[in-house]
């Protein structure tokens, strides 16, 4: 299924149904009076989210959702039917933004949270609520309010623990299919990865954490270029970002010290908190050098970049190192370190 991260839909609430003007016509009832009825409230539309959607494609098609409107009241003061409420059902970690006003309506960051989009319009007042003593035959009966309609834009922000940061080819894709379940494609050409894949990683009995693949950037991926940016924004929840070098590049002109640098500023550009976020660097592809060689450039580019952080030396294709990286990592998240 393709993978869809924003959505914008319109969702229109009922309206609320008119009360009446009636009076009680019976037999032996000469002095019926007023008894015309309420009408009923329309029906509102909410949004509840759902751990087990992953996609809003749904929304990408159904854009229009409306709720059905009260009943009109009836005479012997019987009630118009209420309509039925509409749920939406979202994958968890989305947003939900007024498209007119840009205001945060929501935040569905946990199972089963449910807001209301659209309120539906309350029923009018029959003739039977103005009755009084100096009133006996009122004439009077409210139509029912209005219901709201919002334009609204859907954003999906997958929940992870950490995020995978990297150049296209960087292998990224191989090193969540060492450590977890998820099988991103993999190959020997670039932009591989064309949607996020999320992965559990299991360190041990009930210990465990997400990691999150999004697509390779390039230098210009804040303005739009390439494929990453589109996806940036699922790397906004994570608590830690595993940035994925490679360290011995096959282009003749590749530096893997001056890429390294370019993804961080990219980062800078598109979101200033998410490039404030503890990054950690992770030297991919060793085992293409000599055993006697690794120390030394690995050595070479975290002197060159002054990396003061953090790294690790490792082999997504072969395994080597991606074991202790995971343990090092679930230590940390549970250590509780964020800044």
């Amino acid at each position: 299924m393709k993978f869809i991260d924003e959505a914008r839909i319109e969702v229109h609430s009922g309206k609320g149904g008119d009360g009446v003007v009636s009076f009680r016509r019976e037999k032996n009832v000469p002095r019926g009076g007023p008894d015309g009825g309420d009408g009923g409230s329309g029906g509102s539309i909410y949004a509840a989210a759902d751990r087990n959607i992953n996609t809003l494609v749904e929304y990408r098609f159904a854009r229009i959702h409306r709720a059905r409107d009260g009943e009109r009241g009836r005479g012997a003061q019987c009630n118009g039917k209420g309509a039925d409420d509409v749920l939406l059902r979202v994958p968890t970690g989305t947003i939900i933004t007024n498209a007119d006003t840009g205001e945060t309506l929501a935040d569905l960051a946990e199972h089963d949270q449910v807001v209301l989009l659209a309120r539906g319009g309350k029923g009018g007042l029959g003739n039977v609520n103005f009755k009084s003593s100096t009133n006996r035959t009122p004439r009077k009966a409210t139509p029912g309010e209005s219901g709201e309609h919002r334009t609204l834009k859907l954003e999906l922000k997958v929940l992870a623990d950490v995020g995978l940061l990297g150049l296209p080819n960087a292998g990224k894709s191989t090193f969540i299919r060492v450590v977890s379940a998820a099988r991103p494609k993999v190959a020997d050409y670039p932009f591989t990865t064309l949607h996020p894949h999320l992965g559990v990683v299991r360190v041990g009995i009930d210990r465990s954490f997400v990691i999150a693949d999004i697509p390779g950037l390039i230098e210009g991926a804040a303005e739009g270029a390439g494929l990453g940016h589109q996806f940036l924004r699922h790397l906004a929840r994570t608590r830690l970002l595993l940035h994925i070098i490679d360290a011995v590049p096959v282009e003749g002109d590749a530096d893997p010290a001056r890429d390294a640098k370019s993804i961080a500023t990219e980062l800078k550009k598109f979101d200033p908190a998410l490039h404030r976020k503890r990054r950690w660097l992770v030297l991919n592809k060793m085992d293409m050098l000599p055993a006697e060689e690794r120390e030394t450039a690995a050595a070479s580019i975290v002197r060159r970049l002054r990396w003061r952080g953090p790294s690790f030396c490792i082999s997504a294709l072969t395994g080597e190192g991606c074991r202790e990286l995971s343990f090092a990592v679930m230590k940390f998240l549970e250590s509780g370190k964020t800044a």
